[in-house]
């Protein structure tokens, strides 16, 4: 279960927000997963920076704190299933209002919780395509959702169109023609088209 975000930081609810980051970055030294060798130990610090990452930026912007606020009072979810459907859901509103890092964040938590929901990997790689210097990630999130559901037309038409856009023509065109034997009507598929070129058909 993900605690309480001023729990998590060790902060009181009024704690400012310098307060709140030299708790983050004293947290975030300790528990960083590159202290620890590879195994359970380095899974498990992963998991707890990834939270105190979210907490720490959920909790540092005015918006999404005034938001949490008036949350906290509520269940919070519980599983990892239900952490991760939470920071997929909560994305949505954040990068519907630009906030791209908020909305990153969130979405790498719901990837790091349930990893093979191909749903999550591809919202996350959509988000970071946005992102020039983010394009490696980006690829290789669309990538995996691409493998955890292969019939999707619509991620690998997007995965088309950010491999295309790196250079990659080949590894492109191979996922062009799959997304448009899989939904040659799809609204994604046909951008993509446009965008590489090539008979729609």
């Amino acid at each position: 279960m993900v605690a309480d975000y001023y729990e998590l930081l060790g902060v009181a609810p009024t704690a400012s927000t310098g307060e709140i980051r030299k708790a983050y970055l004293r947290l975030a030294r300790e528990k960083h997963p590159d202290r620890f060798s590879e195994g359970p130990e380095k899974d498990a610090a992963g998991v707890v920076f990834q939270d105190l990452t979210t907490a720490f930026n959920t909790l540092c912007n005015e918006r999404s704190r005034r938001e949490y606020d008036e949350t906290r009072g509520r269940p919070r979810p519980t599983t990892p299933e239900e952490i991760a459907r939470d920071a997929f859901e909560r994305s949505s509103t954040l990068l519907g209002r630009g906030a791209f890092d908020e909305a990153v964040t969130l979405l790498r938590t719901a990837v790091h919780h349930a990893p093979e929901t191909a749903e999550y990997h591809a919202a996350l790689g959509r988000a970071l395509s946005r992102d020039p210097a983010a394009a490696r990630e980006a690829i290789q999130e669309l990538d995996r959702a691409a493998k955890l559901a292969p019939r999707d037309a619509a991620v690998l038409a997007d995965l088309a169109i950010l491999l295309h856009r790196q250079g990659l023509s080949l590894r492109a065109q191979r996922s062009l023609e799959a997304a448009k034997r899989l939904g040659p009507g799809n609204p994604r598929v046909t951008a993509a088209v446009t965008e590489i070129g090539g008979p729609r058909s």
